[in-house]
């Protein structure tokens, strides 16, 4: 993630943290504008757009959070909410129901919405190690979080993208399977899991993924320009060639 692009997301959480809204909520919908695969970011700017009044807004950015990730409670419980705001109670009960079934499917009954909580600071304290130069302990609190929530797509791919940076490409490959396993829609995760398999030279799964992604988003630029790249290849040189 860029330099600019990480300081917002920072400042962005902590204005918001600190009710500031009208400081947060610019810095967030850059992010969103850059990188749409945070759903806490699509979280907060629900409450936000939810405490003006903004309802339509809200309930688009609560859709979003829920699709990134469907066990997020407090983003099902807002937009169960903003729905009935709306006179959607159907719409409401379903979401309801929805929170319901994730916290039956809790193996140890830790209400779902603590577990979210809980996930998500580990991963607020795993971006301050990063920011730190910290890599190691970022590592071990992403690591924590998607112990709590392996359902979140973005903590997957985030811990794949710090196994990346350090080389390590098979974990790497790992929480980018399991992210898209949780989400098959989740473009970051198959975006950065082409790459992962490129490198790794299975170029044919790499390919496979970002076709994937275009499958859903054919204007994904990101998977445009990789597809186009790996399609430009040289053939890999056989065993005996010259």
């Amino acid at each position: 993630m860029e330099e600019r692009l990480k300081q917002a997301l920072h400042q962005g959480r902590e204005h918001y943290q600190k009710h500031e809204f009208d400081k947060a909520e610019p810095l967030l919908l850059l992010v969103v504008q850059v990188h749409d695969g945070f759903a806490d970011v699509h979280n907060m700017l629900g409450v936000i757009a939810h405490e003006r009044g903004e309802f339509e807004a809200a309930e688009k950015h609560f859709e979003r959070a829920t699709q990134l990730n469907p066990n997020y409670t407090e983003a099902l419980l807002n937009l169960a909410v903003t729905y009935n705001d709306q006179a959607k109670y159907e719409a409401g009960r379903r979401v309801y129901g929805q929170i319901r079934s994730t916290r039956e499917r809790s193996s140890d009954n830790l209400d779902p919405f603590v577990r979210g909580k809980i996930a998500n600071m580990h991963a607020e304290l795993a971006a301050a190690y990063e920011d730190a130069g910290l890599r190691t302990d970022a590592i071990r609190e992403l690591e924590r979080a998607v112990s709590m929530c392996p359902g979140f797509a973005d903590l997957q791919t985030r811990l794949g993208t710090l196994f990346r940076d350090t080389g390590d490409m098979s974990r790497a490959r790992l929480h980018y399977e399991a992210a898209r396993e949780a989400n098959p829609k989740y473009a970051p995760a198959r975006l950065m899991l082409g790459v992962t398999l490129l490198s790794l030279n299975e170029i044919d799964g790499a390919k496979a993924e970002w076709r994937a992604v275009l499958e859903a988003d054919p204007d994904n630029k990101s998977a445009q320009m990789y597809l186009r790249m790996a399609e430009n290849l040289p053939p890999l040189s056989q065993p005996g060639g010259s």
